[in-house]
């Protein structure tokens, strides 16, 4: 069973930093695209970072977020930076054969709430 697990999030104040994980476990994700996108309340989903051979971010988070590979090729972090009120959402883990910025990944973690306090 391929299973996707998010950690790392919490409550910051504006300018703060956090580090969001995800440990994806079940099958080999090598070759896959991972990434990350996140919902805010009454907003739809919106991606936020992927990595495959290349990065991509949305304009929104470039040069305030990094996302990066762990040693383990199933495990990707999110380094969040300058992070701002606009930011709270709660934030998901996903895999894919292919880059998109859409979000019809093919697996999903559960999620993991970001609060950035004014």
């Amino acid at each position: 069973q391929v299973q996707l697990v998010e950690s790392g999030g919490g409550l910051v104040q504006a300018g703060g930093s956090l580090r969001l994980s995800c440990a994806a476990s079940g099958r080999t994700f090598g070759g896959y695209v991972m990434g990350w996108f996140r919902q805010a309340p009454g907003k739809e989903r919106e991606f936020v970072a992927a990595i495959g051979i290349s990065t991509y971010y949305a304009d929104s988070v470039k040069g305030r977020f990094t996302i990066s590979r762990g040693n383990a090729e199933n495990t990707i972090y999110l380094q969040m930076n300058s992070l701002k009120p606009e930011d709270t959402a709660i934030y998901y883990c996903a895999a894919a054969r292919v880059f998109s910025r859409v979000d019809n990944y093919d697996y999903w973690g559960q999620g993991t709430q970001v609060t950035v306090s004014s």
